[in-house]
């Protein structure tokens, strides 16, 4: 049986990891805040983005086969744009996320077609480092989500599918449901495809300047770079969610081993005090019948 001594130092010990949680989870509540507040507003933006291009798309005569993004083509090589976090301790959302890259990996290889990623995160470059054909790698970008590093990802996937290198570009991210909820989300972001609108009804009417012809070929990759930002976007939130509900759990784990700690503190302190008694009865005795 441990001391006395010892298990009131596991004690302190765990109500200090308790207070470093506790800290977290606080740490954790604010940043979700600012972030989902950032979620909540572009998230329609993103919606009405592929809305106008889809109307783009029905109003003009403009064959897809001459837009380099939106070109179909035999898929032989694959890119996969993986969008982890660059720090641990939130539970098992970044291992959700490597699962699901290695099953759709593993998929993909066995249908004969050769993958290869962009990992942005520490987590994930660091564990497909020597698992995988990484293209490239971002780190350090998770911290302070900025459109001038998803303009970079962006750009080096559409490079690559436009060069031939890649025939099919998926995005892999943690997608934010709610605070209690996020799961891996994997979407086809390139070549790209847009719902015809000629069945809807349009509020209003759009004048591109200039033609068609001329406009999509701009205005595409900027589709990709908000693809890219929504879904870097999304990995943030779910992130920081993560982390405060894993740091809820260990701050409560700590409170529940305290109180065992404790009890068993009182129990050793009590056997304690009992073989003393038991030990200054039995010498009073001896002396009696001395």
């Amino acid at each position: 049986m441990p001391g006395l001594r010892d298990i009131r130092r596991k004690i302190e010990a765990v109500r200090k990891i308790g207070q470093i949680t506790k800290a977290m989870n606080m740490v954790a509540a604010a940043k979700l805040r600012s972030l989902q507040g950032r979620l909540e507003g572009f998230r329609p933006y993103r919606n009405k983005f592929e809305e106008v291009i889809g109307q783009l798309l029905s109003s003009g005569d403009l064959n897809p086969k001459e837009v380099a993004l939106l070109q179909v083509r035999e898929v032989k090589r694959v890119g996969i744009i993986l969008i982890s976090a660059d720090r641990g301790l939130c539970g098992a959302f970044n291992s959700n996320l490597i699962r699901e890259t290695e099953k759709t990996i593993q998929r993909l290889q066995r249908e004969g077609k050769e993958v290869e990623l962009i990992c942005v995160g520490r987590k994930g470059a660091t564990y497909f480092r020597k698992r995988a054909k990484v293209r490239e790698a971002y780190t350090e970008v998770m911290g302070k989500i900025l459109m001038q590093d998803a303009r970079r990802v962006a750009r080096s996937a559409m490079s690559a599918f436009i060069t031939g290198e890649w025939d099919e570009v998926y995005i892999i991210y943690g997608y934010f449901i709610n605070v209690v909820r996020q799961i891996p989300k994997i979407e086809r972001i390139i070549p790209l495809t847009f719902e015809k609108t000629e069945e809807k009804k349009v509020s209003g009417s759009y004048l591109y300047e200039p033609v068609e012809e001329l406009l999509l070929p701009q205005i595409l990759p900027l589709y990709v770079n908000v693809l890219v930002f929504s879904a870097m976007l999304e990995t943030a939130v779910s992130e920081q969610a993560a982390r405060m509900t894993a740091m809820d759990n260990a701050n409560r784990a700590c409170g529940d081993m305290v109180k065992q700690l404790t009890l068993l503190f009182n129990k050793t302190r009590q056997a304690s005090i009992t073989k003393e008694l038991m030990d200054i009865v039995g010498g009073a005795e001896a002396l009696v019948k001395g």
